[in-house]
This record gives C-alpha cells, structure tokens and sequence, in this order.
C-alpha cells in the first residue's frame, strides 16, 4: 500500500529548511565520507592490500576476515547501543564519543608502516573503525526527526545525504592532488616509508573530527527518562528482544520494511562497491579514468539524493524508493548490455542518480515510523538487519561470474545481473509494506498492524 498523503501545517511548509541545526548535522555527513571513500574505498585498504605488506591475495583475505568479524561485531551491539542512548538521554553524548573513537583509530593508522609486520594493525584499526562510525551513525541518523519537521524531514534527509556524496569528492580529490598523485613538491608527498599514504589517515581524522563537531553544539540532547531507569548490557538484550517481539505482534509493516530495505540497501551498496571494478576489467578503464568516474559518479548520486529529498515530501518515501529501484534496474541492464565505455558512462551515471534518492528516502522512511524517543533503536535494528544480508549481493555478483565463465569469454559482466536480482527482490519485499503518512511523523500509539 502506498503513503496516504495528508495536508501539512502551512508554516511548516514555508519554515526554512536549511537551518543551523541542519547544517552542523549534515557536516557530521560531510566529515564521514572522508572515513568511507578514503580510507575504506579509494587509498587506505588499497594500501593495506597491496604488495607492500606481502602477497595481496592473502592480504584481502585478512582485510575481509576483519571485516566481516567487525560486521558481526556491528550486527550484535547496534540495537541496544541505539536502544541504551534512547532510555539514558544521551544520544548527543554517545554520538561524540564514537566521532572521537573513531578519529582516533583513524589517525592511529599513521603508525601502519609498509611492512607485513604491520598488516595485523592496520586491518585491526579499520574494522574497530568501522564498528565505532557505525555505532555513531546508528545515533546520528536517529537525530533526523530532531532537526527536522513533519513536511521537510525527506528533504533533509536528501540533503545529509547529498553533502555526505561531496564530502568525499572533495576530502577525496584533496588526498589524490596533494598526497597520492601530487600536484606539487613537498615534504609530506614523499612515498619513502609509504608517509604520503600515512598522512592519509592523519587527514580523514582531522577532517572527520573538524567536521563532525558542530552537531554536538548545534543539536540539543534528548531528554533523559523521568523514571531515571538505566538498562545493563544484559538488561539491554532483554528489553529489545521484548521490543522486536511487540514490534512484530503490533507493528509487522516497520518489521517488513527493516527486510526489505536490507535486502535493497546491499544492492545499492553493490553498486558502488562493484563499479570501479566492472569500469576496469568489463569495459578497459585506467585507474585515472576510474577515478575521474567516481567522482562524477559522486555528483550525480548527490544531486539524485537532494531531488529525491524534495520528492519524498511530496509523494512519500515509498514512491520515491520504488522509482528508483526501477530506475536502477532499467539502468543496470543498460550497463550489462553496453557494448561499449560510452554506455557504461551513461547508464553507470544513471545508476548513480538512482541510489541517491533510494539512501535518502529509506532514511527517512523509517524516521517517520520510528515513535517519539525509540529512534536510536529502530535505527540499531536498521543497521543490524543490513549487516545481517549484506553477503547477499557480492555472493550473487560472485555466482553470477562463475555460472557464465564456462559459456562466455567476459563473464565479469554477468555479475551485474547478481546485482539487479538482489535489487529486484528488494522491491518485491518493499512493494505490499504500507508507507507512512507524508507529512506526519509517528507517535507511540500508532502503527501499521
């Protein structure tokens, strides 16, 4: 069923949207693409990888190992992270601890020198990385309904997102043009010792933490519980499977949106993780010129994203989502169908406006159903039930490629169609949820049962 749009209050459609609040909490967005697109995407895990630290196939099979402990990791203590910041009123509290956290073990990567004795550490300091900024952003996306309004909380959605995809771009290009590939002479480009990689990591710290800190001014703490109640880590565990259980009794459409959104959110990541790779082995690009893709891809996804946002509070977040979901399937048998690199620019670009708008809105989507004071929470359990699939979509790309390599001489090609399955039953999942009402959030007495 689709969103009941309901008439919204006149001045809230006029209030200014891109408030101060707005602003310091999307550069939160803006410092965290340096972590992402730096250090987990274009530089710092290449490093990691690469022949400086011994044979590179075993160094990715170490990277993911830690990865994917790290993913565990994220899966069993999201939740009630999200679920104890909710009941203490401390959401702002724990959201700068976890920026701290991970800013520091991202400068600690400077100490990761070019030898195999130093691949244990830096695989280590990226997985704690990479739970603690998840934690961090289990707090930060449950800040959404604070800081925006029943009628603009897609367009700021939208707008988080899009400053998150320029973020990188910029933190990005930076890193390339004055530490990777210089465009002048200085003392900290020098490759003895690998230091221009090594400052790599001392940069995304820094730019993270600079950027990152103005939602902890700008944003008010939640109240705290009057009650004073504090939960233990086991009293944790039990109050949110208390929790799940009666969201399944009364509310199943917000628990069957938390699967499909899973399910669709690993293809959306697919995309990315996996274009880079079919631009260089399906359709011949050079690393520059994969880069240079990259970027524009970056733009695009950011603008889809806003105009996306815009949409969301007309239509609803469940329009918004199905559109680009098909979007992306017309535009990913574009790709897996190009003969040629032109088609992959344009339909790779296509693809890239796509997801844009699907982050955004799911975000949003489940900030409308989540009740007033049990956000952190809902969005523990959003980033757990992401974690718990996200083998989905590389394990599709992966049996993709080896069912066809017997039969065709490019089988990296058909990988793409393990993509668009994993994206195809993300919107048949998505397809009978009901969505909620544009222009209202939930409260605690409402659901979808």
């Amino acid at each position: 069923m689709s969103e009941i749009p309901v008439a919204s209050d006149a001045s809230a459609d006029h209030r200014k949207i891109i408030t101060k609040p707005v602003m310091a909490w999307a550069a939160w967005d803006w410092g965290s693409a340096a972590i992402n697109a730096v250090m987990t995407t274009f530089v710092f895990t290449v490093y990691l990888t690469s022949d400086l630290f011994g044979n590179k196939d075993a160094n990715s099979v170490v990277l993911g190992n830690a990865l994917a402990i790290a993913g565990l990791a994220i899966a069993l203590l999201a939740p009630i992270t999200g679920l104890r910041s909710d009941a203490g009123g401390r959401r702002r509290f724990w959201l700068g601890v976890n920026t701290v956290i991970v800013a520091g073990l991202t400068a600690a990567c400077f100490f990761v020198f070019p030898e195999p004795r130093f691949l244990i550490l830096g695989v280590s300091l990226i997985a704690l990385a990479s739970v603690f900024s998840e934690f961090a952003t289990v707090n930060y996306n449950a800040m959404l309904p604070q800081i925006s309004t029943p009628a603009t909380i897609g367009k700021v959605s939208g707008f988080g997102w899009g400053m998150g995809y320029l973020g990188g771009i910029l933190a990005l290009a930076i890193v390339l043009f004055t530490l990777v590939t210089p465009l002048f002479d200085w003392a900290g480009a020098s490759e003895t010792n690998a230091l221009n990689l090594r400052l790599v990591a001392v940069f995304s710290a820094l730019w993270f933490l600079g950027f990152g800190l103005p939602v902890l001014f700008a944003v008010p703490e939640i109240p705290g519980p009057s009650s004073g109640a504090r939960f233990s880590i086991l009293q944790s565990y039990a109050e949110l499977w208390r929790r799940v259980v009666a969201l399944a009794r009364t509310d199943r459409h917000t628990v069957f949106f938390l699967l499909a959104s899973a399910v669709f959110r690993d293809g959306l990541a697919a995309v990315f993780t996996f274009g880079g790779i079919i631009a260089a082995g399906t359709f011949g690009f050079p690393l520059q010129q994969v880069i240079i893709f990259a970027i524009a891809g970056n733009v695009v996804a950011a603008l889809g994203a806003m105009l996306g946002g815009l949409l969301d509070d007309k239509i609803g977040p469940k329009r918004v989502i199905i559109g680009s979901l098909i979007g992306l399937l017309i535009a990913g048998m574009g790709v897996f169908l190009s003969p040629d690199a032109s088609g992959f620019w344009l339909f790779g670009l296509m693809l890239c406006l796509f997801v844009g708008p699907a982050q955004s809105s799911s975000r949003a989507f489940l900030a409308r159903l989540a009740p007033q004071g049990q956000e952190g929470e809902l969005f523990g359990l959003y980033a757990t039930t992401g974690r718990a699939v996200s083998f989905l979509a590389p394990a599709l790309f992966a049996a993709a490629i080896a069912l066809a390599a017997p039969h065709v001489a490019e089988a990296q090609r058909y990988g793409i169609l393990g993509i668009l399955v994993v994206l195809l039953l993300g919107l048949l999942l998505l397809i009978p949820v009901r969505g909620p009402r544009v222009g209202a959030h939930r409260n605690p007495s409402q659901n979808n049962a």
